[in-house]
């Protein structure tokens, strides 16, 4: 747990580093604190044996609302809501779980891994494909570029 919380914590403060703006002990003391609330938060939701179980529960999200475990720890240094919506993409989802933490940049962004690690008993892991993609997303920190339907008529 301790790696993939580590991961995680390190990712969201790299786009904050990314933004600037923030100094590196305040970015320091940030990912100690993130790495505090998800460990408190997680510590009766992790089970290595079936790793997709609680998934929900560890997943991070920003999508009009901030996460609460990102809020307390932003508090902590001293940075509001308003100030992280401006700095953190508008939507995100963070999954930690055991053996993979993977995020997306947008409700149609990829899906990029940023840790992964064999599980017990020998289960390859799966290839970590978009990472050229992936870098480029969370460096602009922009949503996905938005689809083109095209619309089908039907008349009787």
């Amino acid at each position: 747990m301790r790696t993939e919380i580590s991961t995680a914590a390190a990712f969201i403060t790299r786009l904050l580093r990314a933004a600037d703006g923030i100094g590196e002990e305040q970015l320091r003391c940030f990912r100690e604190c993130l790495q505090e609330a998800l460990r408190e938060h997680y510590k009766h939701h992790w089970f290595p044996l079936v790793p997709s179980k609680g998934s929900g529960y560890r997943c991070i999200r920003i999508n009009h609302k901030m996460d609460p475990l990102i809020g307390k720890a932003a508090g902590m240094i001293g940075l509001s809501h308003e100030k992280l919506f401006q700095l953190l993409p508008s939507e995100l989802t963070l999954w930690v779980d055991p053996f993979e933490v993977s995020y997306r940049i947008g409700e149609d962004g990829s899906i990029c891994v940023l840790y992964e690690s064999p599980q017990p008993g020998g289960k390859p892991s799966k290839p970590l494909e978009n990472r050229t993609m992936c870098k480029e997303e969370w460096r602009i920190g922009r949503s996905s570029p938005s689809k083109n339907y095209n619309m089908m008529t039907v008349s009787s």
